[in-house]
């Protein structure tokens, strides 16, 4: 890395007089295309006492974003990659603590401070909250980087006024500044830098020589000899070379990719070679290439010709690549991964030779019922990965499912998907329109309501009911839905009128699944896909549905003719009569 950016780190952790180590610390050390586009990044959580849970969201808070950002676009700026991550973090924190027995109480949740340093070009950027503290080391002094989010009740009385998982969303401080060869950074806790000083950092370096780790370890080491009652942990940062300024720099420190060209077969594109064109709608386009280096076929996806001045399309297309790059799950189509720099706004992805979902249920237009149980099972697991990442794919449908010739089942697009924490950066709430496809969308979405899991398992219902009969469960209704009455008047038509054949039990998985109000849906999707293949209990045969509902038609002719045969009996008492 001769004449690039190079950072030194050294870093320790000790419990100190505690059972447990709230704390957790890491850095990231990347090489090739990412230290120039993504720099080299430091991250620092302290959990709080009170939460016996603490300790896993230090954890999981500085794994996620030491991971997340490297998988964030290259046109994202430092700060719009690293708020993004953290506010994707904060949300799944919060999540935890609201399935926990800490949803009353978010003194026992899943609650961390939180510091980053991350060194990227010629530059230094701070992401903060909480009380954790980062420090630039003078001759004698420690330069406070950091504002401590503690509210004062008395002298000896304090309590954190911010921190990550606390409340659904949060607010992240954030700075930046040139950096200097030779600079020295600290990143500390409170256990740490109550009991420490400037002259104690300049020893440290001095006795450990080039051993940062061993400075580190000394530092931790004299905190908790001079009393510490806390967890103690610490890293140090030097600066130990920059690149040279100029275009390439610059562009990296930006965050700079520019429009591609419009791809043709044979053209020469980014260490790629177009083959052909895939697919094209109004969002984007997207072809089939071979990847020159490594001989892989790809698929390349750029945005529209015509979507090319809308800022919010275009953020929506970064947000996208950074959802690929976050899952990994084989249910979910992967990115491709190429370590070279690149120039233009593209996505790259794994190519599957295959079919999509809608040609599948055009060649089976009667499928046996295992083979949609199949389907249904590895489009659950794909959403579950979703789910897990406190994201709502939103747009499940035929054509953004694929199979491929081994048949395993992906879902393919991603341009609808919603990330917890970033729906008011992405999208205006309570948008006027639903985001997906309208006759796939759960009710709620009509009507204002955000969604759920249980709106991703409505669209996944809606899937098997078409495999299974052909139509969909409730026709066009759904997509003509304004208020909550129009939800109300839905009527489910029955499976078992296109297909007799079915268990009554499958015929009321799928009508659960799809009931209007979503609370009354499955929990779980995996308790969807189970009640595909067996009754639990007999509660299908005691919560048989109404005549009105399982079929309008024989209702009303039953209705019908009762009435007609009223109207004889009244007409024949009244001859009698007279």
């Amino acid at each position: 890395m001769s004449g690039g950016l190079q950072v030194s780190v050294g870093q320790h952790s000790d419990a100190g007089r505690k059972a447990v180590n709230q704390d957790f610390h890491g850095v990231a050390h990347p090489v090739g295309h990412h230290r120039v586009t993504k720099g080299v990044a430091l991250a620092l959580a302290d959990g709080i006492s009170s939460s016996a849970v603490s300790q896993i969201a230090s954890a999981a808070a500085v794994r996620t974003f030491l991971e997340d950002y490297y998988c964030t676009s290259e046109a994202w700026t430092v700060r719009r990659a690293a708020q993004c991550v953290l506010a994707a973090v904060n949300s799944w924190l919060h999540a935890q603590s609201r399935h926990s027995e800490a949803r009353f109480d978010r003194d026992r949740g899943y609650v961390c401070t939180f510091s980053a340093l991350i060194f990227k070009a010629r530059e230094a950027h701070l992401l903060h909250v909480g009380d954790a503290r980062v420090y630039r080391l003078h001759r004698h002094t420690l330069e406070q980087l950091t504002v401590d989010h503690r509210i004062c009740v008395s002298a000896s009385e304090a309590y954190l006024g911010r921190a990550l998982g606390a409340s659904p969303s949060v607010e992240i401080d954030y700075r930046t500044w040139g950096v200097e060869p030779g600079e020295v950074y600290l990143l500390a806790t409170d256990g740490a830098y109550e009991y420490l000083e400037a002259a104690d950092i300049h020893q440290a370096l001095t006795a450990s020589g080039d051993d940062l780790d061993r400075a580190a370890q000394a530092l931790t080491a004299l905190a908790l000899a001079r009393g510490s009652q806390d967890n103690v942990t610490l890293l140090l940062a030097r600066v130990d070379a920059l690149p040279e300024p100029g275009a390439r720099n610059a562009m990296a420190q930006t965050g700079h990719l520019t429009l591609p060209p419009p791809l043709a077969p044979r053209m020469q594109f980014e260490g790629y070679t177009i083959v052909r064109a895939l697919h094209g709608s109004a969002r984007s386009h997207v072809h089939l290439a071979v990847d020159d280096h490594s001989g892989q076929h790809v698929a390349l996806k750029t945005p529209a010709v015509d979507q090319r001045d809308d800022p919010a399309h275009l953020e929506g297309f970064l947000l996208e690549e950074w959802v690929a790059r976050r899952i990994d799950n084989q249910h979910v189509l992967r990115p491709h991964a190429a370590d070279r720099p690149r120039k233009h706004l593209f996505v790259a992805m794994e190519y599957l030779e295959g079919q999509t979902l809608a040609q599948w249920m055009i060649d089976h237009p009667l499928p046996d019922l295992d083979a949609v149980r199949g389907i249904i099972a590895q489009l659950a697991t794909g959403l579950q990965a979703f789910h897990r990442r406190e994201m709502l794919h939103q747009d499940l449908r035929p054509e953004n499912v694929m199979i491929d010739r081994s048949g395993t089942v992906k879902i393919i697009d991603f341009g609808s998907v919603h990330v917890a924490g970033l729906a008011e950066a992405t999208r205006p709430p309570h948008s006027a329109m639903p985001v997906g496809t309208l006759q796939y969308t759960a009710p709620e979405y009509f009507v204002g309501d955000d969604g759920t899991a249980a709106s991703d398992l409505f669209s996944l219902a809606t899937l098997a009911y078409q495999m299974l009969t052909g139509k969909l469960p409730y026709g066009l209704h759904v997509t003509r839905i304004r208020d909550r009455a129009d939800v109300r008047r839905l009527r489910y038509t029955s499976l078992r009128e296109q297909r007799p054949e079915l268990p009554a039990w499958v015929d009321h998985a799928v009508r659960r699944a799809l009931h209007p109000n979503a609370l009354k849906r499955h929990e779980a999707l995996s308790e969807f896909v189970q009640a595909l293949r067996a009754p639990s209990e007999p509660l299908w045969q005691r919560a048989t549905p109404p005549l009105l509902e399982r079929n309008p038609l024989r209702f009303w002719q039953t209705l019908a003719a009762l009435l007609g045969v009223a109207v004889v009996v009244l007409l024949g008492l009244r001859v009698i009569g007279m």
